[in-house]
């Protein structure tokens, strides 16, 4: 991989506190051409080290007011592949994570309500083959939310 720099760091620093950021103002702000931007952004992209960008949609917004957390623990860690494939089909499953500790597997994901939580648990997510038990966290607010440090050299 190739070597992330000074000015790359900066970078990342702007893009990531606001993606919608012209590339003009993040010249200003870094002192170079904005086709210098523009081209470091995309080697960026290019290496990996920008993986996406977007916008955040507001889950309350739509109707999703519960956040959860659930640990899936399963029978053997062996299953987690065809676990993964089932859990993809949950379009409320927005992170899907394999672990060590008490759980083969965590997820979070958004309900409308308890009901729909319990219906997601119940119905689909304790059906899957290999699932051997859940255990559910409630989000009561989501306190921090940021990305990674952008740590100059």
């Amino acid at each position: 991989m190739e070597k992330i720099d000074k000015l790359d760091k900066q970078i990342l620093e702007i893009i990531s506190q606001n993606a919608r950021i012209p590339f003009k103002d993040v010249a200003a702000e870094c002192g170079v051409s904005r086709a210098a931007i523009h081209q470091r952004v995309q080697r960026l992209i290019d290496m990996g080290v920008i993986i996406g960008s977007g916008y955040h949609v507001n889950p309350k917004s739509l109707g999703y007011n519960t956040c959860t957390y659930v640990g899936i623990i399963m029978e053997k860690g062996s299953m987690y592949k065809a676990a993964v494939k089932e859990l993809k089909k949950i379009p409320e499953i927005i992170e899907c994570h394999f672990t060590t500790g008490p759980y083969t597997i965590l997820v979070k994901l958004y309900s409308r309500d308890n009901e729909h939580l319990m219906d997601l648990l119940n119905s689909k997510i304790q059906e899957i083959p290999g699932v051997r038990a859940t255990e559910t966290l409630i989000s009561l607010d989501q306190s921090i939310k940021k990305e990674i440090p952008i740590q100059p050299e």
